[in-house]
């Protein structure tokens, strides 16, 4: 059985540890990103950086449907690796895997059809709408590819080989990177050579993940449509609120994105190599949540309530820390930044404002993601929920409308910050009562916690990263009756368990006793 390594050690390492490892598949996918708009950048267009921004804003809504996808399947298959129950990770991977291609294709057909309204709607207009449709008619078939291959890093990382999966992600970025330049430069395709790199780079890490799951893990069984239809409630039971919690993200994205669009492309320019440039700058406080989740939920497990409270206070001090840090670089770089991305007139001083007044107040968004993944690991993932979508929309629509009607596009900005700061502070006030409310419940044992957390919804971690972590592998053992069913008789199973417990005490003790007694005479 693995250890619980969390709940002894110094929590700061663990910290560490866990974020920097994290990151790494994550950076390569942002740094990718980031070189896409640099080598558009050196074409000289402004328009082309504008279209990718405009294009990234659909995009990213679309892959954030695959991250929800990906954490059902992850999560279902995870929970049968833990109990032993390998027929049953085999049904569970290909079931969710095909609800993950059902559900991409669809969604892929729904964007390609209305693909020029949806750009509208965030402000796209003349050629730049026009680049941005080439870009997204390229790229937006492959959401298939892509969502599979995050399901199938989820499926890798359910039965331990999260370094595959990093792997897969890494060469993924390595094939995007080698291609960008071809394709835009030596090919002279532009914008739709960024769009095919990245289809290619999707393809690639497809494969490499589809070849670790079928190949080395032997994780593929045989179709059911029965066992389809078993499945499909507690698969949905998962990936619905996932996607509405990832969804969300994208949605605040949009909404900003379309905000800065009426005071011009320029400035849209400018905030398209700022999408990039901050998951870059701040990608180990992206990783903090998959980092911090574990070890809150490890110590939560054993009854350790003032670790879980000291895991919060540490992972809020390393952001901080780590923020101040970043945004000491972004401001001291401030000038190479806009002169390397080539970036002139509204497009630099939109980027000049934000190194030098605006990311220092990412630190907050980070608070906010260590509240939610406290959440999701003290059996409060609704709590995430609310956080996520709410931050999304009553933390963005209103500040950013009037931030832009009393600020300009500055004031866009600075109504996004605000709303940021008013959820982070709330959010991490939350996590602490929570951990006070568990810590003044002296009778709960570490046995009732563990039971706590298996019956407690799925871990659903956001991630406004596309690298998911894995939900929790220790839950309760499922066999082949259909699991709908399953969980809904699970509190009446549980009392039985307990009842069954107590019985089987008893009866052991009498037989000792009687024993004891034949022995004695």
């Amino acid at each position: 059985m693995t250890a619980a390594k969390f709940v002894e050690g110094s929590i700061l390492r663990h910290i560490l540890v866990m974020s920097s490892t994290a990151a790494v598949g994550i950076s390569a996918l942002f740094v990718v990103d980031l070189l896409d708009i640099f080598f558009l950048s050196l074409l000289g267009e402004i328009e082309l950086a504008a279209a990718a921004g405009y294009a990234s804003t659909i995009s990213f809504f679309t892959t954030s449907i695959g991250i929800g996808l990906s954490i059902a399947l992850g999560a279902l298959v995870s929970k049968a690796v833990g109990s032993k129950n390998i027929k049953l990770a085999k049904r569970l991977f290909l079931n969710s895997a095909i609800v993950t291609l059902i559900t991409s294709v669809l969604v892929a057909a729904v964007v390609i059809a209305f693909i020029p309204e949806l750009l509208a709607l965030v402000g796209a207009t003349g050629r730049t709408a026009e680049l941005a449709e080439s870009y997204l008619y390229i790229l937006v078939p492959s959401l298939p590819f892509i969502c599979l291959a995050m399901a199938l890093g989820g499926a890798l990382r359910a039965v331990g080989d999260a370094k595959l999966s990093m792997m897969s992600t890494l060469a993924g970025g390595g094939v995007n990177a080698i291609l960008d330049p071809i394709f835009i430069f030596s090919l002279s395709m532009g914008i739709e050579g960024a769009a095919a790199a990245s289809v290619l780079a999707r393809i690639a890490v497809f494969i490499i993940s589809a070849r670790g799951v079928v190949v080395k893990h032997k994780l593929l069984g045989r179709f059911s449509f029965d066992e389809f239809k078993q499945d499909l409630g507690v698969i949905f039971s998962i990936a619905a609120p996932a996607m509405l919690t990832n969804v969300a993200t994208p949605i605040g994205n949009a909404v900003v994105t379309r905000a800065i669009a009426d005071f011009g492309d320029s400035y849209v320019a400018g905030w398209a190599v700022l999408g990039r440039l901050i998951p870059v700058s701040f990608g180990m406080i992206f990783a903090l949540s998959g980092a911090v989740g574990p070890i809150v939920g490890q110590n939560f497990g054993a009854n350790e309530i003032e670790r879980v409270r000291l895991s919060l206070t540490k992972a809020i001090q390393f952001c901080v820390a780590y923020v101040l840090m970043m945004s000491l670089g972004l401001y001291l770089l401030r000038n190479v930044i806009i002169s390397s991305f080539d970036m002139k007139g509204d497009a630099a001083e939109l980027i000049l404002f934000f190194c030098q007044y605006i990311a220092v107040f990412f630190i907050f968004s980070g608070i906010l993601f260590i509240a939610n993944a406290s959440f999701n690991n003290l059996g409060k993932a609704k709590y995430s929920t609310f956080f996520n979508v709410g931050k999304a929309t009553i933390g963005t629509i209103p500040f950013v409308y009037f931030g832009a009607q009393w600020g300009g596009v500055f004031g866009v900005l600075i109504g996004q910050v605000i709303g940021a700061i008013i959820f982070g502070v709330i959010g991490i006030l939350c996590a602490y009562r929570l951990v006070d409310k568990i810590s003044r419940q002296g009778m709960l044992t570490a046995g009732a916690n563990q039971q706590l957390l298996e019956d407690d919804a799925i871990n659903i971690d956001m991630v406004a990263a596309p690298s998911p972590m894995p939900g929790r592998t220790q839950m309760a053992q499922l066999d082949e009756e259909p699991l709908c069913k399953q969980l809904a008789q699970q509190d009446n199973a549980d009392t039985d368990d307990i009842e069954k417990v107590g019985a089987n005490n008893t009866s052991t003790d009498k037989t000792a006793s009687d024993k004891s007694t034949e022995k004695t005479n």
